[in-house]
């Protein structure tokens, strides 16, 4: 397989998957502003949208939208239980948190990555935007689970991990979100993540 990325996107949940599968695969950086892979091809032929993730299969298809690849990748090895099986609540309960971190988690920071300044009325309300959306994960998380459907690591938690930690980079705080804060820390501290963001030049390699 190999996974087209773009360092600290949200591709970079996928990367956490793989690491977590053990399963061999390919890395190709790539630059979404200039539409080009490392390799040298134009990411347009592969991700028509030009965004990541992309992913290619070993039968050479290509899988794009982050909940499709990362579901694809958990049920590649069902026995690593990152998905539940398909067909049961449980399943639907993943998929429930992979649209709300896809369409409601990640798009609050879209203006923060939009290229634009943001003002200071303009960043209150997306600042607002974001809280929103954290206070319902610190409400997933009020019973004691350790994670967003319970007590085992998901593909959903690797997803909400990558956008969450984007809080940092922007400047937005997590305090008043201490339960997700910890969250967030737990999934940092996950090989499959360390390994990831150093792959990905975002921490330097753990001593």
């Amino acid at each position: 397989m190999k996974l087209h990325y773009k360092p600290g996107a949200c591709s970079l949940a996928s990367h956490i998957i793989l690491n977590e599968l053990g399963v061999s695969f390919d890395l190709d950086k790539t630059d979404t502003g200039a539409n080009k892979t490392e390799a040298g091809d134009n990411f347009l032929e592969i991700s028509p949208n030009g965004y990541v993730p992309a992913l290619i299969t070993d039968e050479g298809e290509i899988i794009t939208e982050n909940p499709a690849v990362l579901q694809y990748l958990a049920d590649q090895s069902p026995d690593a239980g990152l998905a539940p099986p398909n067909g049961t609540l449980a399943r639907v309960r993943l998929q429930e948190a992979l649209n709300f971190v896809s369409s409601e988690l990640h798009k609050s920071f879209s203006p923060f990555f939009s290229g634009k300044e943001l003002n200071d009325e303009q960043r209150q309300r997306v600042e607002a935007g974001v809280h929103r959306r954290a206070t319902h994960v610190e409400q997933c998380l009020a019973d004691g689970r350790a994670f967003l459907l319970g007590d085992t690591f998901t593909v959903a938690d690797a997803y909400a991990f990558v956008v969450l930690n984007w809080a940092g980079f922007v400047g937005v705080s997590l305090d008043a979100h201490p339960k997700t804060q910890a969250y967030v820390a737990r999934i940092a501290a996950r090989p499959s993540s360390i390994k990831a963001m150093v792959s990905e030049g975002l921490m330097e390699q753990a001593a």
